[in-house]
């Protein structure tokens, strides 16, 4: 197991460059499974989870080759498997993505269920709930889901939530279905954005992403385009903290700060300073910080993607901070690791109470999750003498270089294998 090391460093200062993102990569690289020709793909993050994703697509019948750029050439003309074999699906949460795609491009897929998630159940209920009203048939037995349709025919579908995951997936079936689809309550996210736009540019008919209503019109075919892949809007988040809780100076370059806008609110409320670029974001810490007042809403609410580094933040804040969690039940698991920092939290059901303290010590911590790494790394820098994080290959999946790039802004970290 991966293990990373970090001593308490000076304020971290330079300039960082954040990769693809890849809650945005991961619906794209099954969309390519829609196209009956070639994509490229630029800007795709080289990431534990992207490799997975490249593994299943592989059994499915894409060719996939990756240069170490981030550019990606998808060959997907030939499809093989309208299956997953358990061993890949249960490696990746995002591998039911594939369904959509599958069902409108073959007619049927076989998909075993996706396994647990460590921060919560994410339900893949409004996902089969849109297959249906668009004719498909689902059979779940033992383990694994079956959708057949000879056509899949556009319908009007209400998500009882917003659900990121099932808007994509619903929105890459109506691509090729017959007639209109229509999706009520739909998720916002710059990622479904970026989804669309990719799927535009292969030919099809899509109107109103970023709204909660999106209309698809079928079209009888897609071609595959060249597309570059937005910027993580989280590694960026994070990189914001990382400024704030050394007291630093980051300049943050291949942002959106429109995509930013929770966070750096939140950042500026604290005391912050934040300085938008057209692509840059220059961040600011000092001496300081107010405690604010934070609940995770979907997008364009503070993301839950971005809480547990936020809490690693206003532990040595002082005063009282508090964070309401609306989207996972689970995801205060990286509290029991701040504590063991010395931080002072309490949690009350889906509410946690920071009494902020003057500094982190350094302890031997264990990452639970991806963003809960994250937020120990942050916590790490800030603390004084030695923090040895385990179980750090959870970070690898959210965070390319993560290490080498805070390496580069004068971070004392490293990692062993």
């Amino acid at each position: 197991m991966a293990k990373i090391i970090i001593s308490q460093s000076t304020p971290l200062s330079g300039t960082v460059r954040i990769s693809g993102a890849k809650n945005s990569a991961l619906p794209i690289l099954a969309a390519c499974l829609l196209a009956d020709s070639d994509s490229i793909l630029e800007d795709i993050p080289q990431l534990k989870d992207v490799e997975n994703m490249y593994n299943l697509l592989e059994w499915i019948g894409l060719k996939i080759n990756s240069e170490d750029n981030g550019r990606v050439q998808i060959h997907s003309s030939n499809l093989i498997n309208h299956d997953a074999p358990y061993e890949l699906v249960n490696k990746l949460r995002a591998s039911f993505l594939v369904m959509g795609p599958l069902l409108a491009r073959m007619g049927q897929t076989r998909i075993p269920l996706p396994g647990g998630c460590a921060i919560g159940t994410r339900p893949i209920d409004l996902h089969l709930k849109g297959f249906i009203a668009m004719g498909a048939k689902i059979t779940q037995g033992h383990g694994y889901v079956e959708a057949s349709a000879k056509k899949l025919k556009g319908a009007k579908i209400y998500l009882d939530f917003p659900s990121v995951g099932a808007t994509e997936n619903i929105l890459m079936a109506a691509c090729l279905a017959e007639g209109q689809t229509v999706i009520e309550n739909a998720a916002v996210e710059p990622e479904i954005v970026d989804l669309a736009n990719y799927l535009i540019s292969m030919g099809a008919d899509i109107k109103g992403a970023g709204t909660d209503t999106i209309k698809i019109v079928g079209v009888k075919n897609l071609k595959g385009c060249n597309h570059t892949i937005i910027p993580d809007r989280i590694e960026a988040g994070t990189f914001m903290i990382a400024a704030a809780i050394t007291k630093g100076n980051i300049r943050i370059e291949n942002v959106m700060p429109d995509h930013l806008k929770p966070v750096s609110a939140k950042m500026r409320e604290i005391g912050a300073e934040v300085n938008e670029e057209d692509t840059t974001l220059v961040v600011k810490g000092n001496d300081k910080f107010k405690p604010v007042d934070i609940k995770t809403l979907p997008f364009p609410g503070f993301p839950t993607d971005m809480q547990a580094q936020f809490m690693a933040l206003m532990s040595i804040v002082e005063g009282t901070s508090i964070i309401i969690e609306t989207i996972f039940e689970n995801r205060y698991m990286h509290v029991s690791e701040l504590k063991r920092m010395g931080a002072n939290i309490k949690i009350e059901g889906r509410t946690a109470v920071i009494e902020g303290i003057k500094k982190f010590t350094g302890a031997q911590v264990k990452a639970t999750d991806l963003r809960a790494g994250a937020a120990l790394v942050l916590a790490g820098l800030a603390a004084e003498g030695e923090t040895e994080i385990e179980d750090a290959e959870h970070i690898d999946r959210g965070y390319y270089k993560f290490e080498k790039k805070l390496m580069s802004l004068g971070a004392k970290i490293h990692r062993i294998d």
